[in-house]
């Protein structure tokens, strides 16, 4: 029970990005047929794209990194030895992890400015606040699926000979 729980938390960046790719894909339709068609644009809609966009970016980021579909140069790695092949991997996921945390701790301060200058969007008038801490939290949740990833690829039980 616990772990179908895990399971489905685990894939909650992907629907949160899911859901609001498709809510963007809706109202940029709706918004071309009101400009267009009906000669009426809807003002808020900036706005709204803005925040839909940076939601999708960092949070399918996330599912991205656990998924494994991040850009990678394998053309240079595969030119090693396994073994090789198995610490570039690991390196490369350590600094990757270290920048990530970096650009988390930035970008909660980033988060934390805005909450105390309680800066809000024009027309929504939806703190950036909000709107911004998809960054931290999907800088969080990269971090956690290559740390996820890296381990049962290298270092879980039964795992070992596993290519990077």
């Amino acid at each position: 029970m616990a772990k179908k729980i895990l399971l489905k938390l685990r894939d909650l960046d992907l629907f949160i990005a899911a859901i609001t790719l498709g809510a963007l894909i809706f109202y940029t339709f709706i918004a071309v047929m009101a400009r267009y068609v009906f000669n009426s644009p809807i003002h808020w809609g900036e706005e709204f794209q803005l925040i839909c966009l940076i939601v999708v970016v960092f949070f399918g980021a996330g599912a991205g990194f656990r998924a494994g579909s991040h850009v990678a140069i394998d053309f240079v790695v595969d030119r090693f030895p396994q073994k090789t092949q198995k610490v570039l991997a690991l390196i490369v996921s350590l600094v990757s992890v270290v920048i990530m945390l970096y650009f988390f701790v930035q970008g909660a301060a980033f988060v934390r400015q805005m909450y105390n200058t309680q800066r809000i969007t024009s027309i929504l008038r939806i703190p950036f606040f909000i709107t911004y801490s998809a960054f931290p939290i999907g800088c969080a949740l990269i971090v956690i699926n290559f740390a996820v990833t890296t381990y049962t690829t290298y270092f879980k039980p039964g795992n070992e000979g596993a290519a990077p």
